[in-house]
């Protein structure tokens, strides 16, 4: 457990990260391992498809020269594992593609882009997490909605439209979306 934890946190000028080919995570395995690397632009390949719990969470949090996130082929989600992953990276402009995903542990995607105010959108939405987009002010358009989360979308400014299909719960989730003009599609009692 815990094996890279925070290895290369805060190593500002780190533009390239070294190979990560495990394919099993143990708990906590790359928490918090490239934090705060400024400098860094490409994420490795993340071909891991069993995930310990929050073993990529905060993994490039700060990272604010990352423009693009890896493909994450895991179906099952672990629980937190993908917590704050990518919180405040600036620089990126679109979301991991989640289509593939069949299960979802507890927090998997808790704040997974909060602060990513370059995404302008998001390719799919099979899964999501309380906070999971929170801040991305740049972002002007969203899949359907199918399961709410709380804070998911607070203060996306930039967002004009949502549709969303017989959630329940969400608990704020659009709260701060200043330029939400319409909403569309069924909300029922959690």
């Amino acid at each position: 457990d815990s094996c890279y934890a925070g290895m290369f946190v805060g190593c500002t000028s780190l533009t390239t990260a070294p190979e990560l080919p495990a394919t099993t995570l143990a708990t906590k395995c790359y928490y918090r391992m490239f934090r705060d690397c400024t400098s860094l632009t490409t994420a490795p390949e993340l071909p891991a498809t069993t995930l310990g719990g929050s073993c990529y969470s905060n993994m490039f949090s700060g990272c604010t020269s990352l423009t693009t996130t890896p493909q994450l082929p895991a179906t099952t989600l672990a629980d937190e594992c993908y917590r704050a992953m990518f919180g405040g990276c600036v620089s990126l402009s679109a979301s991991t593609d989640f289509s593939n995903v069949t299960s979802v542990g507890s927090g998997s995607c808790t704040s997974m882009f909060a602060g990513c105010t370059g995404i302008t959108s998001i390719p799919s939405l099979i899964v999501g997490g309380d906070y999971m987009f929170e801040g991305c002010t740049s972002l002007t358009e969203i899949p359907v909605v199918r399961h709410g989360y709380a804070y998911m979308f607070r203060g996306c400014t930039a967002l004009t439209s949502a549709i969303i299909n017989g959630i329940s719960g969400g608990k704020h989730m659009f709260r701060g979306c200043t330029s939400l003009t319409g909403v569309t599609g069924t909300v029922y009692p959690g």
